[in-house]
């Protein structure tokens, strides 16, 4: 059974943590390979989960080192992140370097969020986005950054984990229409995130 919240008894100590980081972030590295996909030449999705979530709250917590004051905060920022076992969960980034391609870019794609889909052969699930923040301005400018959940029916899971299903993940906004077959190891290892 996946796990679906962290708790304040789940934070490590801090200096049990730096002492294992760099092994953690090795094995958070090799477990993330299969569940980054690249659409089109400038937008990534994360697909997080339990793991990713307890990596980041730690990486936050060892980095800016507020203690436990900050704990929550964190809690708070990143347990809505982890799939609640008939989902997934993506963060969408959008990775222009070039800051004034950025910002022209990001300017004319208000809206993306309501635009994402996961389809599994002819069936569609839109993505839902997260409700914490608007993460596009009344000017219309979007946010580099995404939070995604994509809900899920007993069938779609069924349908998901079948090794010869056609799953597209897919923007559809006029000014980033690209979509993407996800790789059979990318189903996978996503298809571990359901309960």
């Amino acid at each position: 059974m996946n796990r679906h919240e962290i708790t304040l008894d789940d934070i490590m100590d801090m200096g049990v943590y730096a002492h294992e980081r760099k092994d953690r972030r090795r094995a958070i590295t090799e477990m993330k390979k299969d569940r980054r996909v690249a659409i089109g030449p400038d937008a990534t999705f994360y697909f997080e989960n339990y793991d990713t979530m307890f990596h980041q709250i730690h990486e936050m917590l060892h980095i800016e080192r507020g203690g436990v004051a900050q704990i929550k905060d964190e809690l708070s920022a990143y347990n809505p992140l982890i799939p609640k076992g008939r989902e997934l969960v993506a963060t969408l980034m959008f990775e222009i370097d070039d800051g004034d391609r950025r910002e022209k870019f990001l300017a004319g794609l208000g809206g993306v969020e309501d635009t994402i889909s996961i389809t599994i052969d002819d069936e569609i699930i839109k993505g839902v986005p997260e409700a914490d923040v608007d993460r596009t301005s009344a000017a219309g400018k979007a946010s580099s950054i995404q939070f995604l959940h994509f809900p899920f029916t007993d069938a779609q899971v069924e349908k998901f984990s079948r090794p010869d299903a056609r799953t597209v993940l897919a923007i559809g906004h006029d000014k980033y229409p690209h979509m993407t077959v996800l790789t059979q190891a990318a189903r996978q290892a996503l298809a571990g995130d359901f309960d």
